[in-house]
């Protein structure tokens, strides 16, 4: 599931937009720039949503600031709509923008359309990097050439990994992509539990990072 921040100081806009996208998408709210730069730095989003007109600042200044950091993708949000506007949140890295009033219809098609242009590249049906080769599709792994045997969960867990290499995923996002069996609640603990095994059968130096606080990332070559 994509984690989505939402920058927007109206409250009933806020709820708004939270719930319109709240069934398909995880959703924070930020009601100014000092919580947007909280969330961001506690979290990895998928998808930024920001207002323009805040009380603590401009979200054009929060978007330039984004790109600075490598943050998500941005939406920008805004009563604004004069040229000048649209030309300066492009020019700064906005990924869309969309001026008020609006249909929720249409945020959600937007929504969507930037999630999937934003959308990692998927893992390669043979990935090899290093001494590792895993073929997802024949569900064939192997390291230095050796066969690997991992449970659907790890395999789960591995290719979620791949397919975001370089990136960090938080916990939630594996909790929820990897036990998709419908489960009202899963342990915490079953994901650290599924990395340690994981990274056993890796071997030494698997390239499974932990970062403190947040989740996991696969480690690229550099």
């Amino acid at each position: 599931m994509e984690h989505i921040l939402i920058v927007e100081d109206d409250p009933a806009l806020g709820r708004g937009l939270t719930l319109a996208l709240g069934g398909a998408h995880a959703c924070t709210l930020a009601s100014g720039c000092a919580d947007a730069r909280r969330a961001l730095a506690a979290a990895t989003f998928d998808l930024a949503i920001f207002d323009i007109n805040l009380p603590d600042g401009s979200g054009l200044a929060l978007l330039e600031e984004t790109r600075d950091t490598g943050g998500p993708p941005v939406i920008l949000l805004t009563a604004n709509d004069l040229e000048t506007d649209i030309v300066t949140g492009l020019t700064l890295g906005a990924d869309d923008y969309i001026t008020k009033p609006f249909s929720l219809a249409v945020l959600r098609a937007r929504v969507e359309a930037a999630l999937r242009r934003n959308a990692p590249a998927a893992a390669p049906a043979v990935f090899e990097q290093d001494r590792f080769r895993f073929d997802f599709d024949r569900l064939d792994f192997a390291v230095e050439g050796r066969p690997l045997q991992l449970s659907q969960t790890e395999q789960r867990l591995l290719r979620l990994l791949v397919e975001n290499r370089g990136h960090t995923l938080p916990r939630d996002t594996l909790l929820d992509r990897i036990w998709t069996d419908g489960a009202d609640y899963v342990d915490e603990n079953a994901l650290s539990v599924t990395v340690g095994r994981l990274r056993r059968k890796l071997g030494k130096n698997a390239p499974i990072k932990t970062v403190y606080g947040v989740g996991y990332s696969w480690a690229v070559e550099t």
